[in-house]
C-alpha cells in the first residue's frame, strides 16, 4: 500500500494515510486508459459541422445551356460543386461521434489512471477542505499553502457550497465530487487533491 503524507489547508502535515493497492496500486493498463479519454472527448464533440450538398443550396433544376455547340464544357445544373455557389461534394452532415465503453473497462481504466498519478507522486491528500465564506482570495491561499500550480483537481467527498463558488473562478482547477471522477480529468490534471472522506468513497466504491 502506498503511503500518503496528509496535509490541512495551511500546508502543514498532519498525518499519513494509506491508499488501497486495489484502487491506487494497480498495474497501468495503458491501452484501456487511451480507449478511455478518446471515448471522454468523442462524447464531449458537438457533432453540428454542415455544409450544403448540391441538392439543398438554392439555384434552378434547369439545365444552363445545351449539350452540344456552345463551346462550353457540358453542364446538367448551376448547382454542380464546380459552381460558384454550388454545393459541397461529399459535405460534413450532424453526426453523432460517441461510443460507449462497458463498466469493468470503465472502472479499470480510472484505476490505472490514479494509480498512474500516485506513482508519479501527483496524489495530495487533504483533512479537510471548507471555506467560512465564497471567496477566491482564500481559495487561492490554500492552493499557495499547499505549493500547487498548474492545472489541479480537487476531488471532495461532500461538496461545500463556498469551495465550489470560490474554486469556479480560478481557471486552472477543477472541483468534482467523487461520482464525476474521471480518467480524462485525472490524467490532465498535474495535482490531483484528495480529501480524506474522498479517498474513502473512492475505495468503498472501487475496491
Amino acid at each position: 500500500m502506498a503511503n500518503v503524507s496528509v496535509y490541512n489547508m495551511e500546508g502543514k502535515e498532519v498525518g499519513t494515510i494509506e491508499l488501497t493497492d486495489a484502487v491506487f496500486g494497480v498495474e497501468v493498463n495503458e491501452h484501456l486508459l487511451h480507449l478511455a479519454v478518446v471515448q471522454q472527448l468523442a462524447n464531449n464533440r458537438q457533432g453540428t459541422q454542415k455544409a450544403k450538398t448540391r441538392s439543398e443550396v438554392s439555384g434552378s433544376t434547369r439545365k444552363p445551356w445545351r449539350q452540344k455547340g456552345t463551346g462550353h464544357a457540358r453542364q446538367g445544373s448551376t448547382r454542380s460543386p464546380q459552381w460558384t455557389h454550388g454545393g459541397v461534394a461529399f459535405a460534413p452532415v450532424p453526426r453523432d461521434y460517441s461510443f460507449k465503453l462497458n463498466k469493468k473497462e470503465k472502472r479499470a481504466a480510472l484505476k490505472s489512471a490514479l494509480s498512474d498519478r500516485t506513482a508519479q507522486g501527483k496524489i495530495v491528500v487533504l483533512d479537510e477542505l471548507h471555506l467560512d465564506a465564497p471567496k477566491t482570495k482564500d481559495f487561492v491561499k490554500v492552493l499557495d499553502n499547499l505549493k500547487i500550480a498548474g492545472k489541479a483537481l480537487f476531488v471532495v467527498g461532500e461538496a461545500d457550497k463556498n469551495v465550489s463558488l470560490s474554486a469556479a473562478n480560478v481557471p486552472t482547477v477543477k472541483m468534482f465530487g467523487t461520482n464525476e471522477l474521471n480518467p480524462y480529468d485525472v490524467m490532465n490534471a498535474q495535482t490531483v487533491v484528495l480529501t480524506k472522506d474522498a479517498v474513502q468513497k473512492i475505495e468503498e466504491v472501487y475496491a
